[in-house]
């Protein structure tokens, strides 16, 4: 399966999991936003305002691509995601959970014209390395994993099937590059090739 090819599908699954995301934060408190996440040096409320801010992202670059137009992510970079990131990120609880949730809304909005549209000129870039048409795919992991990042009870077991058949994939590709050594990407081989354990000590950097 290649949700990377069939965004009609990966927006409807995208939607559920932004549901399941939006009822498990929708009562968190000021403590709780500020508490820390599954990510070294994020709270909770770091990885809420980088899903709004995502959403937000994939959002312009569908409208773009609705209209023709070749439109980045973020206008102003990485720079402009990581200061939006840290800006909003202390924020109160209520503020961040209106702001994702409104950028969902918008998301979904947008995933119906495109739905109406036939999901038109998917093959623009916006400057990244995956097609418009991507974008439902690449949010809904972005979901996925940062659903488990929060550390509030959704762990990988939750993950629904049809991602798993999807990201397994896509993940193990990305393997050698995240290696740090060449003894790890033998071990890591090895393993793969049912030759042996994989060794305790071997480093994946994070995806």
């Amino acid at each position: 399966m290649n949700l990377e090819n069939d965004p009609e599908h990966a927006s409807q699954l995208c939607r559920e999991a932004q549901l399941r995301l939006a009822g498990r934060v929708a009562q968190l408190s000021d403590k709780d936003i500020a508490s820390p996440s599954l990510l070294p040096g994020w709270s909770v409320g770091h990885v809420l305002t980088h899903l709004a801010r995502n959403a937000d992202g994939h959002a312009r670059r569908l409208a773009g691509a609705l209209e023709g137009k070749d439109v980045p992510k973020y206008v102003g970079g990485e720079d402009q995601r990581r200061q939006e990131i840290e800006l909003g990120s202390t924020r109160p609880a209520a503020e961040i959970i209106e702001d994702l949730k409104s950028s969902i809304v918008q998301l979904e909005e947008v995933f119906a014209r495109c739905t109406a549209a036939g999901w038109p000129n998917g093959q623009l870039l916006g400057g990244g390395h995956y097609g418009a048409s991507e974008c439902p795919a690449h949010r809904l992991r972005e979901v996925e994993m940062h659903h488990v990042d929060l550390g509030m009870g959704y762990t990988p077991s939750d993950w629904p099937d049809d991602y798993v058949a999807w990201d397994l994939s896509e993940l193990l590709a990305s393997v050698p590059e995240r290696l740090e050594s060449l003894a790890d990407r033998r071990s890591f081989m090895a393993w793969l090739a049912g030759r042996g354990p994989l060794d305790a000590s071997t480093a994946l950097s994070p995806w």
